[in-house]
């Protein structure tokens, strides 16, 4: 904490070599989340048994729920000659002891490097008998050193497309979507899904952590929660009418691959966090239901207008900082914008090609007043070094845990979003997209700066009602 306060003000040379505080994680992290998203799945870390841990205590951190998943635990032995010995051992203990429907393996840094060929693998972990009839194991590769948690969840979504969906009907199943909902919290997960159900239609949505990372306490430990996307329901989804992938970070290479598969047309949508986000989403669910919104999503999208309306004043010329995922930057920049605020500073350590060229569309004229950055080296010591620059700093933080070293040193308020959050409670059990979940987020934002103003207030000035 202390160290942060000497954060040159002045920018240094650009870096190009060196990340400090990074904003991002690694891709096996990505990958296991998403594979807790199918029923009865248990992933595995092939790799070493500090990597498996550090990944399942993040998430567990995160979710405050158990994350559990298996590992191939390498010794120096297996990091000079492979693990090949390691995965077909788990392979067999892991369906005998804890009888998984699928075993969702991902690679690390140590096992890519190595170059174990995991297809390969699993062709003889099946040709010695050692999976069961019924039962399934898929793969993706997730190097650490390239991409970040959003590619690795990204490449096991697209997994999932690539072992189980089959085109096996004449025709498309008219009436039925897929969704691929990205990486979000599970209540985002149910939210989406309830909005497609009051517009009448059925879906497919995977991966799902709904009822996985939010289970109820019932008494009795269940290894394999209720929630999850079933092996049937992958399958299906190449007889679906049409594909809705949110995000074309973690959602797009599914919705493709799934399209040039089983030939299920797609369309790529931002996330639908905030009010024009939400109505892109809507909008295209009416193309398939006849192209009614019933009067339940009509008034949530109203109360949102309302809130928006009557609490203007408080959001009109402010400022934010934003780091995280790429695809939930974009829509939160959009709905900071149609609020008035500014997305001043905008940081993610993602790689890719597309998040600059998007973030412009979003800003439009106002570009010319924000810093976005991407890349390995656009940390967090860079988005610190960008406020503490500024004399008028920005009036609000947005992001994940890590930014509340920042927001203490520099006395700025702070809304957490995005992943993880490792010191708060309810973000898995409180949407932020949909209309709802739009309430949510301003009503966090404004109470941000209504408890700021009601610190900062003099007693003469004090007042009840604000």
């Amino acid at each position: 904490m202390t160290l942060l306060r000497h954060t040159p003000a002045e920018e240094t040379a650009r870096r190009e070599a060196l990340t400090v505080n990074p904003a991002k994680t690694c891709q096996p992290i990505g990958a296991m989340y998403a594979a807790l998203g199918i029923h009865r799945c248990l992933p595995h870390s092939h790799g070493s048994q500090g990597c498996c841990a550090y990944h399942r205590s993040t998430l567990s951190r995160h979710y405050k729920e158990p994350a559990m998943a298996g590992t191939s635990s390498f010794t120096e032995g297996s990091s000079v000659f492979g693990g090949q010995s390691n995965l077909l051992a788990a392979i067999e203990n892991i369906f005998t002891l804890y009888d998984p429907d699928v075993i969702a393996v991902h690679t690390t840094c140590l096992s890519e490097t190595i170059g174990d060929d995991i297809p390969q693998i699993a062709e003889a972990a099946a040709d010695k008998g050692l999976i069961p009839e019924g039962k399934r194991v898929i793969h993706c590769n997730t190097p650490s050193y390239v991409g970040a948690h959003t590619t690795g969840f990204s490449n096991m979504t697209k997994a999932m497309v690539d072992y189980f969906a089959e085109a096996k009907a004449d025709e498309k199943a008219a009436g039925r979507v897929n969704l691929i909902p990205g990486w979000v919290e599970p209540a985002d997960i149910a939210e989406l899904k309830r909005l497609v159900a009051l517009m009448g239609l059925d879906c497919i949505t995977f991966p799902d952590t709904s009822g996985v990372l939010d289970a109820p306490l019932t008494g009795a430990h269940e290894m394999y929660p209720g929630g999850g996307t079933t092996v049937d329901e992958l399958t299906a989804a190449g007889d679906s009418a049409h594909t809705i992938a949110l995000g074309p970070i973690c959602s797009g290479a599914a919705a493709k691959a799934l399209q040039a598969k089983c030939n299920v047309p797609q369309t790529t949508l931002p996330l639908p966090i905030g009010l024009h986000a939400t109505d892109r989403f809507v909008m295209k669910l009416r193309e398939f239901n006849g192209g009614h919104v019933p009067a339940e999503i009509a008034a949530e999208r109203g109360r949102l207008l309302d809130l928006i309306t009557d609490m203007h004043q408080y959001f009109y010329g402010k400022t934010a900082a934003l780091w995280g995922d790429p695809d939930q930057l974009v829509s939160l920049s959009e709905l900071l914008m149609s609020v008035d605020m500014l997305p001043k500073y905008v940081v993610t350590g993602t790689p890719g090609k597309k998040f600059i060229k998007r973030m412009g569309e979003v800003l439009g004229d106002r570009a010319h007043d924000c810093r976005v950055e991407q890349g390995s080296c656009a940390d967090m010591f860079m988005m610190h070094q960008w406020i503490k620059a500024d004399p008028a700093k920005v009036d609000l933080l947005i992001g994940n845990t890590y930014g509340k070293y920042i927001a203490r040193d520099e006395d700025i308020p702070f809304v957490r979003h995005g992943f993880p959050i490792l010191d708060r409670i309810g973000h898995q059990h409180m949407p932020t997209v949909g209309y709802r979940g739009a309430i949510r987020l301003l009503e966090q934002i404004l109470n941000a700066f209504l408890d700021r103003q009601d610190r900062d207030a003099p007693e003469a000035s004090f007042e009840l009602t604000m």
